[in-house]
């Protein structure tokens, strides 16, 4: 059945939007901690999850949106509601001579992390603006890093000074992203064309870095200031065409998410506090083998470049560069390249079953691996599978899961050439989710 956009229909989107508002509050206490392609998610829902992020020319369900919104055409009026475990196990070693940071293997605390997600989606029927209409909230990513008391080995300069990582206390981050949109999409034909205006919710904090408050040029605003909240916008748009009744392309980007400044940290991160969210662009096809079997191919590239505090380097330190500075040092990530591979399976009219892999490059450079302890996204490989059941006319229980190996950068402490670190990843995360389809 698809709907007209009446006032009843208008007041139902204005509540929608105040619920997924105030899911967006909830989240922001759930403590997201994502790292898979640099600091992004591989995919939003149960079923992007399950195919490593694959699926732009592909859209299918109210997740699409966050994807490429002009794949929401082909959703139905449905609610989609998921919630992922997510346990990425950070750690590092440090050996050699002595450094300012420890020797040992050093693990972060805090191994799991809710990561919900929302997607509502309306068919419309005769308007000449679009066809459907998403309203999605969902976690873009972030990053998260707890340290303990860790102490430097024999012959350490930190000696005296508080027992961290950093030789500032317990040391870490946490910087949470999430983003609420409402997204429409029209047909053409054989063309989908689809935008969605996107609100971001930035929350961070860090801790234990008061060691290098002789570098930075803000330093009562560097460290240890509790949360901070940054709000900003931008906007994400997509089309998909049918080049054949098997064949789909798809292509979708973010513009950047410009943000409000972090003003609590504006003596940490470059240009005041700056923290943009990075402009993304990915396309792919999709190909039905026969009517039961779809594979997909997408590439995706992240400007991370275009953040200075995350692509700056961290080396800048030596040159004399102050935190929090135009030209501050950052975590000198360079832009990431992922390949997705997809699969879908409807093997009957309840059951269909998913897997995926995706490759990224990789954004930490050896050189600055230091400063990487606090966002250690190192991670390169993501196996993914997963299904999605059918149990009423109305209902299907959807399920994903992922595990990407343990990844090793390598490098030297700054301006210490002896004491080498060796900073890793490994993560899995389990998915499950709930399509509720109105008026069948």
């Amino acid at each position: 059945m698809r709907r007209t956009l009446d006032a009843r229909n208008v007041r139902t989107f204005g509540a929608a939007m105040l619920s997924s508002a105030l899911m967006c509050s909830g989240l922001m206490c759930s403590g997201a901690a994502l790292a898979t392609e640099g600091y992004f998610q591989n995919g939003y829902g149960a079923r992007q999850k399950a195919l490593a992020g694959a699926g732009v020319a592909d859209g299918k369900d109210a997740t699409a949106a966050s994807l490429n919104p002009a794949g929401i055409v082909r959703a139905e009026n449905e609610l989609d509601v998921s919630a992922s475990i997510f346990n990425p196990n950070r750690e590092f070693t440090g050996s050699g001579g002595p450094g300012f940071t420890p020797d040992g293997r050093i693990e972060s605390d805090k191994k799991f992390f809710l990561v919900p997600n929302v997607a509502r989606n309306w068919k419309i029927q005769d308007n000449a603006m679009f066809d459907a209409l998403t309203l999605t909230m969902y976690g873009n990513g972030g990053m998260n890093t707890s340290y303990g008391e860790a102490r430097g080995g024999s012959g350490s300069p930190c000696a005296g000074m508080p027992a961290g990582i950093y030789c500032g206390g317990p040391a870490g981050v946490d910087l949470q992203q999430i983003l609420l949109s409402a997204a429409v999409a029209k047909k053409f034909g054989n063309v989908s064309v689809g935008v969605a205006p996107i609100l971001a919710v930035q929350i961070f904090e860090a801790k234990g870095l008061g060691a290098f408050a002789g570098a930075s040029s803000d330093p009562s605003n560097l460290t240890n200031r509790g949360k901070d909240v940054a709000v900003g916008f931008g906007m994400r748009a997509g089309v998909e065409v049918a080049l054949a009744p098997n064949v789909r392309f798809g292509l979708a980007g973010n513009t950047p998410i410009w943000s409000q400044s972090f003003d609590k940290y504006r003596g940490l991160f470059a240009e005041g506090g700056g923290f943009d969210i990075p402009a993304s662009v990915q396309t792919g096809i999709a190909v039905d083998l026969n009517p039961a079997v779809t594979v997909m191919l997408d590439y995706k590239h992240i400007w991370y470049s275009g953040v200075a505090s995350i692509a700056n380097p961290s080396t800048d330190l030596l040159l004399g560069h102050q935190l929090g500075a135009a030209n501050g040092p950052g975590f000198g990530w360079k832009d990431v390249d992922v390949i997705k591979m997809g699969i879908e399976w409807r093997t009957s009219q309840k059951l269909t079953l998913r897997a995926g892999y995706a490759y990224n490059t990789q954004p930490v450079q050896s050189a600055d691996v230091m400063l990487n302890l606090l966002a250690p996204g190192v991670t390169q490989h993501h196996l993914t599978g997963g299904m999605s059941y059918k149990m009423t006319s109305k209902v299907d229980l959807e399920l994903a899961g992922m595990y990407a190996p343990r990844t090793h950068v390598k490098g030297t402490e700054l301006g210490n050439p002896a004491h080498q670190i060796d900073a890793s990843m490994s993560q899995f995360e389990v998915t499950m989710g709930v399509k509720y389809r109105f008026g069948q």
